[in-house]
């Protein structure tokens, strides 16, 4: 019954080129984060040090993302991504010279970690806002499944292979990171669509523009400040080197493995929405999701055997792609062309807050009350976020179909 709007959508021929591209960038940046921070851990022994490599990545993408989302409406949004992607292939091509060369330091780690987040406060809006206009609207949510599906197969593949090639020696990490960011890089210049540049002359009103829409529409405020607090609070990336070394006792490939679990959770979740798409209730399963990402949280918290933590992050990856699949086709229908990149550029700031902030706050959470202390009160903080979602936001919560209400 859904195969034939798919196969629409593997015809398109702009889009399946920027989807080939987004899976090698996010690959390589999954990558990038495992051998980063395996190494820095090696090095320093510190969580604080590893909540740290999140801070110097989220404050930049904090400064320059609303700029961004600016630009992402003036200017080839997929012209953006691929500077994106090249920042990153130089913060890769250092990172290998830095390992041959023996100069890889605690200050080294933390420098580099400032210019992806630059790269990345350029990366996120023009990737969310470019899909609209690579497909027609019937076909939005199916492309926005099959971009989370492309999303999560990158992120198992990527820390996974990251562990393996770690064998190796981080320098083969980098430099196979340095080859995927330079392929997306290529292939995102080929994208063509019809760009229409925003007319609006640069002012604060016109960057802040996004910011007031979502205030003022507060199904889109809903949904996006719930996955800044679900994730600010429930997620415990930063921790995985911790966890892998410390609490399950396992080495890199291992560390790969408990990257990659939540992808795999959210890859199968993303294959059975293509099948089985969400049509009816989004709102109360959106809260729902949130709500089970928690309790998985907890679970990986509490755990000491290493099978049960894979198990527990791959019930919050699949948890955490309902969120996605339902916030980000929410976002793209109700914002007007014209301010989907200053929208997307929120959206970003959120995503950045929730992962960066958040991988910041689980170490220094984690440096005052242990590793497990630090994951165990984000779950019982991510549960009560999904429950108090429910009275703050009853637009939300209410919401039945993706569309708008009265479009249908």
């Amino acid at each position: 019954m859904h195969a034939t709007p798919f196969a629409e959508l593997f015809q398109a021929r702009a889009f399946m080129r920027f989807w080939v591209a987004r899976v090698a960038g996010i690959m390589a940046n999954q990558m990038l984060m495992v051998a980063v921070g395996w190494q820095m851990y090696d090095l320093t022994a510190n969580a604080w040090d590893l909540g740290l490599v999140g801070l110097f990545q989220f404050v930049p993408a904090l400064v320059f993302t609303l700029p961004a989302g600016h630009v992402a409406d003036r200017l080839h949004r997929g012209r953006i991504f691929a500077a994106s992607m090249g920042l990153q292939a130089l913060v890769a091509a250092a990172m290998v010279v830095g390992v041959w060369q023996g100069q890889v330091s605690r200050e080294w780690i933390l420098a580099l970690s400032v210019l992806l987040g630059v790269a990345r406060a350029f990366q996120m809006p023009a990737q969310q806002a470019i899909t609209p206009l690579l497909v027609p609207n019937a076909l939005l949510a199916k492309a926005v499944t099959l971009s989370t599906a492309g999303m999560e197969f990158a992120v198992i593949t990527g820390p996974a292979l990251g562990g393996l090639i770690y064998v190796w020696g981080a320098g083969a990490v980098y430099a196979v990171c340095l080859v995927l960011l330079t392929l997306a890089a290529a292939l995102a210049l080929t994208v063509h669509y019809s760009h229409v540049p925003a007319r609006h002359a640069v002012s604060w009103g016109s960057l802040l523009a996004g910011l007031g829409f979502v205030w003022h529409k507060k199904v889109l405020l809903g949904a996006l400040s719930l996955d800044l607090f679900a994730v600010l609070l429930g997620g415990a990336t930063a921790l995985l080197p911790m966890y892998a070394k410390d609490i399950l006792h396992t080495g890199p490939e291992g560390l790969g493995l408990l990257r990659a679990a939540p992808s795999v959770g959210a890859l199968a979740m993303s294959l059975a929405l293509i099948k089985w798409p969400l049509e009816r209730k989004v709102g109360h399963k959106l809260l729902w999701a949130v709500a089970v990402f928690g309790l998985a949280t907890l679970v990986f918290g509490l755990s000491t055997h290493f099978w049960l933590s894979l198990a527990a992050l791959a019930v919050t990856g699949a948890a955490d792609s309902i969120s996605v699949v339902i916030r980000l086709t929410v976002m793209q229908l109700e914002t007007p062309d014209e301010l989907r990149g200053r929208v997307s550029a929120v959206n970003s700031i959120f995503i950045g807050a929730s992962n960066q902030l958040g991988e910041f706050e689980s170490g220094a959470l984690a440096a005052a009350v242990g590793p497990v202390g630090s994951v165990v009160i984000g779950g019982v903080g991510t549960l009560l976020v999904a429950i108090s979602w429910l009275k703050l936001f009853p637009t939300l919560a209410q919401r039945d179909h993706m569309d708008r209400p009265g479009s249908r």
